[in-house]
């Protein structure tokens, strides 16, 4: 009769382990397969901004309303409302630069504006 001999320490100690690594894996498959994957996003394509839009037709400060002015970027209606009081006060400008003597129109502002404003003679 053979008897049964009881595992010794480092033995249990194996197998523990071992029990406890496919408990993982079997943890991390189901895992993989619970969460849904990412849906593939298409990138944009590159398209030339010179095609995209045509170049606006300059603002002419001599002419333009307060309307017409808010389309400038980073011009809002205070500013262009602004720059309408300038010209009412002021007279005509003779040149685009002249619009740095408006309040709230820096170099910034202005270099921002060139080629999308105008000073053309009123017909």
């Amino acid at each position: 009769m053979e008897t049964r001999q009881t595992p010794t320490w480092g033995e249990r100690t194996l197998l523990g382990l071992t029990g406890l690594f496919l408990c993982l894996l079997l943890g991390l498959f189901l895992w993989d397969r619970a969460v849904p994957e990412a849906p593939a996003v298409e990138t944009a394509r590159e398209t030339p901004m010179e095609g995209a839009w045509p170049d606006p037709e300059p603002v002419n400060l001599n002419a333009a309303d307060v309307e017409e002015l808010t389309a400038l970027p980073g011009i809002g209606k205070e500013l262009a409302g602004r720059i309408v009081a300038y010209r009412e006060e002021h007279g005509r400008f003779e040149a685009a630069e002249d619009l740095i003597n408006v309040s709230g129109i820096g170099q910034g502002k202005l270099t921002a504006l060139e080629g999308l404003v105008t000073v053309e003679e009123l017909e």
